[in-house]
């Protein structure tokens, strides 16, 4: 849930506090000047990637063309190194997020105990449909939709808040961080603001050049 609402905001918040006035600049980069420490469970994390790692793994010349809209070029490109949710800073969570006009696509690493196999489970308890588990590089995945949040802000008033409510559809493809499936997982997740999706080779893609630059986990 944590996820989308993060996805949700940058869908419906990020072309309205994006300059999109030079449609002729050059792609985003990842290079957003100091980089932080990235929290100390990474050091004691086996062989985890940085925000910034998964940005230039993501960030790739050839994205647009897996999308299906090679005309277009990265509007904005981020990588953060945080942790995820409720662990109290004990779970290394890495996550990148490259934008298109007309797709955006988010990657998030999960350094926890969590198996494929159990995040299965668990979907019966979420708003996921269409699941369908499979094997990604001899590797157990998923892949499963669910709803991102509609977040308003309006800047003309201080930037307060307005209601919540269901945004478009997102596409997520999970992927083991190993092939015995010991726990942690890959996520790759595409939506748009129009609620279009491109169909799920164009996941197998993106993870086809994107898993080999996440070490498998010891």
């Amino acid at each position: 849930m944590a996820v989308f609402g993060a996805l949700g905001a940058a869908v419906w918040v990020g072309p309205h506090v994006m300059p999109s006035d030079d449609v002729t600049s050059q792609p985003a980069s990842c290079s957003g000047g100091e980089q932080e420490e990235p929290p100390k469970v990474y050091k004691r994390t086996p062989r985890p990637v940085t925000g910034e790692e998964l940005c230039e793994v993501l960030n790739r010349p050839d994205l647009a063309k897996l999308l299906g809209t090679p005309g277009e070029t990265a509007t904005t490109a981020s990588g953060t190194s945080g942790t995820a949710p409720l662990t109290d800073g004990k779970v290394a969570q890495p996550e990148a997020e490259v934008a298109f006009d007309t797709y955006s696509v988010n990657v998030l690493a999960t350094y926890n105990k969590l198996s494929i196999d159990q995040y299965v489970k668990l979907m019966k308890f979420g708003d996921e449909t269409d699941v369908r588990t499979l094997k990604v590089r001899g590797r157990p995945a998923v892949l499963s939709s669910a709803p991102t949040m509609k977040i308003e802000i309006d800047l003309r008033n201080g930037g307060s808040g307005g209601p919540v409510g269901q945004g478009p559809l997102a596409r997520t493809l999970a992927v083991a961080l190993d092939r015995d499936d010991r726990g942690g997982y890959c996520e790759i997740t595409v939506w748009s603001e129009s609620g279009a999706l491109p169909d799920d080779g164009v996941l197998l893609d993106i993870a086809g050049k994107v898993l080999p630059r996440i070490p498998e986990r010891r």
